[in-house]
């Protein structure tokens, strides 16, 4: 589960971890306020105007109702902060995250302005590696992180976290001086770095990224922006935090899916995958690139499903616009071949089938299931293997 840079601030604030002082705006009103409120606590006429959306590459996107402007947007003063905040609001800000299509713009941030003498990058995750979390940190604050370990990874400095002692000092200490930071700078920047070590662990984040990390002119060492990613099966441990959630940010498949218990991922391809198991359902989408085509989704179904969930998948596998063609996997053992060929059954009935379907059954039941498919009445094809499904399906689709 992703959240806003304000949410994410917000989390880190209470983490003890130091943000500058901004307000959350939906509209140019409350925008407008904000900006009157920060001027006035820090006696600076200079404010930040921050589109807020799921997406990183603010700063270089551009709305499409306004190509001159970017997501964020340096002001001077309360009506220019208003200004900016009415073209920014029910805009479409495209970033190189977003793709082509944009997102749009429902809130804004409105910071105070900051008298930066240096950008830094800082980040929890998990390195999946090791099995350990890894705190980042480089030179090259406000860079999209992805390219800096492309053209130069020698200024990505990494330290591994024991998990049964946590961040040790010297760790932070050795990130800080890495970073060429010193004296009073560096024990500030340690304690940072220990703080969002702790919030990353306290959370059950699955990233906690600063990017830029900024020093001040007086030194002092401030999270200027804040991506937080969680785990979503620990949400349950942290109900505050699953209220964070905005779900016009979200795939609205994707948030069907979890109402039905299933694990789903829309993508960019055209087969559609209903499949049960993650590793066979990783499996079916490298199959399927191997004849030459690209799954429009991930879809694992689980070992337990029933009739009502497996309905619920092929609708929203079906809704999927770009879709030439759906492919069932399935390997029954707790999962019966039966159940899987009611389901769908039931769901092609109700939503009807406007694309070839290719279904591949073997396991528990797999002879009921493939004397239910077949005495369905419906056009699908079967297949014996999954090699032979994916150049079914795939045939079929072109």
């Amino acid at each position: 589960m992703k959240i806003h840079e304000y949410q994410g601030k917000a989390l880190l604030k209470a983490e003890g971890v130091p943000v500058p002082l901004s307000q959350v705006a939906f509209s140019a009103a409350e925008a407008e306020r904000a900006a009157r409120e920060i001027i006035e606590q820090t006696s600076n006429q200079v404010v930040v105007v921050k589109a807020q959306i799921h997406a990183g590459g603010r700063g270089k996107g551009r709305f499409k109702e306004h190509p001159e402007l970017g997501g964020v947007k340096v002001v001077k003063g309360a009506d220019q902060a208003k200004a900016v905040a009415q073209q920014m609001l029910d805009s479409t800000l495209v970033t190189i995250q977003t793709g082509p299509e944009g997102k749009r713009v429902g809130r804004v941030l409105v910071e105070q302005g900051m008298d930066i003498a240096s950008e830094l990058y800082v980040a929890a995750t998990l390195d999946r590696t090791t099995g350990r979390t890894v705190l980042m940190a480089s030179t090259e604050g406000g860079m999209e992180i992805e390219e800096v370990a492309a053209k130069t990874p020698e200024k990505i400095l990494k330290e591994s976290i024991d998990p049964s002692v946590g961040l040790v000092a010297f760790q932070a200490r050795k990130l800080a001086y890495g970073l060429g930071l010193k004296d009073n700078v560096a024990k500030k920047m340690a304690r940072f770095l220990g703080k969002l070590a702790a919030a990353y662990e306290r959370l059950d984040c699955s990233l906690l990224e600063v990017n830029p990390l900024v020093i001040t002119g007086d030194g002092e060492v401030l999270a200027l922006d804040a991506k937080a990613t969680f785990d979503d099966n620990a949400l349950y441990r942290h109900p505050a935090v699953e209220e964070l959630r905005d779900p016009s940010e979200e795939d609205p498949a994707e948030l069907e899916a979890k109402k039905f218990d299933l694990s789903y991922v829309n993508l960019d391809g055209t087969i559609g995958c209903m499949v049960n198991g993650a590793g066979l359902a990783m499996a079916t989408m490298d199959i399927i690139k191997f004849f030459g085509a690209e799954p429009a989704n991930f879809l694992d179904v689980g070992g337990g499903a029933t009739v009502d969930r497996v309905t619920a998948a092929f609708k929203i596998i079906t809704r999927d616009p770009k879709l030439k063609g759906i492919l069932v996997n399935i390997f029954g053992g707790i999962m019966k071949c039966d159940v899987i060929a009611q389901g769908v059954i039931a769901a092609v009935k109700e939503v009807g089938l406007e694309v070839p379907l290719v279904v591949r059954l073997e396991g528990t039941n797999v002879e009921q299931g493939k004397k239910l498919l077949e005495d369905s009445g419906l056009r699908l094809t079967t297949a014996s293997s999954l090699r032979d499904a994916a150049q079914k399906i795939v045939e079929l689709a072109q």
